[in-house]
């Protein structure tokens, strides 16, 4: 079963390192492709190795 407030707090984490990356790909004067791709790529992988790493999991009561 899916935790709905893991899922919510580790997208949340996520959604803030994208913003953060937006920030400096914008600094650093990078191209509109990069700051459209990378984030969405960080939030797709990141989520991604997430659910394979279990982290979205509950644990069963025993």
């Amino acid at each position: 079963m899916i935790s709905k407030p893991r899922v919510a707090l580790g997208m949340f984490v996520l959604a803030l390192l994208a913003g953060g990356l937006i920030a400096l790909l914008v600094s650093l004067d990078a191209g509109a492709f990069w700051v459209r791709t990378l984030p969405i790529a960080l939030m797709v992988g990141g989520a991604t190795i997430a659910q394979s790493l279990g982290l979205f999991t509950k644990a069963p009561r025993d």
